[in-house]
């Protein structure tokens, strides 16, 4: 395999050395095995270069030349409370965890809403108690032995996070927010964050999450972040994640699902935000009746690049996957989008769509698209396909004829290309929230005079 080592990789070498230091007499020796193992493997592959397939259109490059000083302590950039409070909304307003440069921040968070039997407590102190260390290894451990750069990294440097168990049989009726900021550091340092998520939604029980990202400026700073989350049977999980990073930041995300018997899972990606951004979406059916639906809407503009790869692996007979991805794209932007569908031997009676469909809004803007099945049993219903196009000009004549402008016609067209997704969010203050965000970005209202 090709590898890309760079001068840089010092500042995480250094991070590491120190966080093992200061770590040694309290990290259970399991978890330094793991982190020595991680970096080790992080070492040798060093960040991922074009000529690897997995990242054949996406150039990390900028990621691995810039100078980012991991954060391994709540030391440094201080939170803008003005924001934060414009960031929160009624919904979520008891049920918000934050996170400033990947670091849980607990006087900044309210989790009252959440019912007494829920456990929400920061990752590093809950791996470390009694009642849930042994849990916590093993989806910790059960995690690890990938190739990917940003995954070793995240699992050799992560010092903070949210360990989310929600106990059999119990619904939790607010949303759970889970608000991550970067910014610069007080000294103007760029940041690198490594954050870790964990959550357990027990048999029957279910919860909506709330995962978004967000800076008050356009400070350069770098999120790496892994979402791992497993269902018992019949749970139910609607996961929403909005990824609106500063223009001048990096944002590599992964999110795992492992669904149990008859469990539901429903994901909804919005992407506005970052220079660069990459997203990697796995999820794993490997008990019968699990299904899923994996949705998204990339929106860039300017020399915006985002990256989507997903997984969606169906082990195990009678499950159902339904992934929809749309892409705008303006200016010089790029995107691309790799979705793979595996049907395993044996896997009988497999429900899975996969659909991306993509939006040029100028003679630019680019789009790699890649949706692939790989069936290896015979009793199946699976399709998946992908389309590139600009707007129909029969459609805008269409709207012009009723006395719309040209303008306003496409903006619509735009628009309502966008909705079909974006009301797949059923947090009525968010979703209003990206409708007001896709109108800015087309620098449109939908008044028609």
């Amino acid at each position: 395999m090709s590898t890309q080592l760079t001068k840089d990789e010092s500042s995480y070498t250094a991070a590491f050395r120190e966080a093992m230091r200061e770590r040694g007499a309290i990290e259970p020796s399991w978890l330094r095995r793991m982190r020595e193992q991680s970096f080790e493997e992080f070492e040798r592959t060093g960040f991922p270069v074009v000529q690897e397939e997995e990242w054949k259109y996406t150039n990390v490059a900028p990621i691995s030349r810039a100078k980012f000083l991991p954060v391994m302590t709540r030391n440094g950039a201080r939170a803008d409370a003005n924001w934060l409070a414009s960031m929160a909304n009624e919904e979520t307003r008891n049920s918000t965890a934050v996170f400033l440069n990947g670091i849980f921040q607990p006087e900044l968070s309210s989790l009252s809403a959440l019912p007494a039997e829920v456990v929400a407590m920061e990752l590093t102190e809950a791996l470390l108690s009694n009642d849930h260390g042994n849990e916590i290894q093993g989806l910790l451990e059960a995690g690890t032995g990938s190739d990917n750069a940003f995954i070793t990294l995240n699992s050799a440097l992560f010092s903070s996070g949210l360990f989310l168990k929600i106990p059999r049989g119990v619904r939790i009726e607010k949303p759970v927010h889970l608000l991550f900021a970067g910014q610069a550091s007080s000294d103007g340092a760029s940041p690198a964050a490594f954050p870790r998520v964990l959550i357990v939604a027990e048999e029957n029980s279910s919860a909506t999450i709330l995962e978004s990202y967000a800076s008050p400026g356009d400070d350069t700073y770098l999120t790496n972040v892994i979402v791992d989350l497993r269902l018992g049977s019949g749970a139910r999980l609607k996961h929403y994640k909005v990824q609106r990073e500063s223009q001048n930041a990096f944002h590599v995300g992964t999110t795992r699902a492992d669904l149990g018997a008859d469990a539901g899972y429903d994901t909804t990606t919005i992407n506005f935000g970052a220079a660069l951004s990459r997203h990697n979406i796995e999820v794993l059916m490997d008990h019968e009746g699990a299904e899923c639906s994996v949705d998204g809407l990339y929106m860039m503009d300017g020399s915006q690049h985002t990256d989507t790869h997903s997984v969606i692996d169906h082990r195990q007979p009678r499950c159902r996957s339904h992934q929809l991805y749309k892409g705008i794209l303006d200016g010089k932007s790029r995107a691309v989008f790799n979705g793979k569908v595996f049907v395993r031997h044996g896997a009988q009676q497999t429900d899975a769509r996969q659909t991306n469909k993509n939006l040029l809004l100028s003679k630019d803007a680019r789009v790699d698209t890649k949706p692939q099945l790989e069936i290896f049993a015979d009793d199946v219903k699976c399709t998946h396909g992908a389309a590139i196009g600009q707007l129909e000009e029969d459609e805008v004549f269409y709207l012009e004829s009723r006395g719309i402008r040209p303008e306003m016609a496409r903006n619509l067209l735009t628009y309502g290309f966008a909705e079909e997704v974006i009301e797949k969010i059923k947090i009525e203050p968010v979703r209003r929230e990206l409708e007001a965000a896709v109108l800015n970005r087309l620098h449109a209202s939908l008044e028609v005079e």
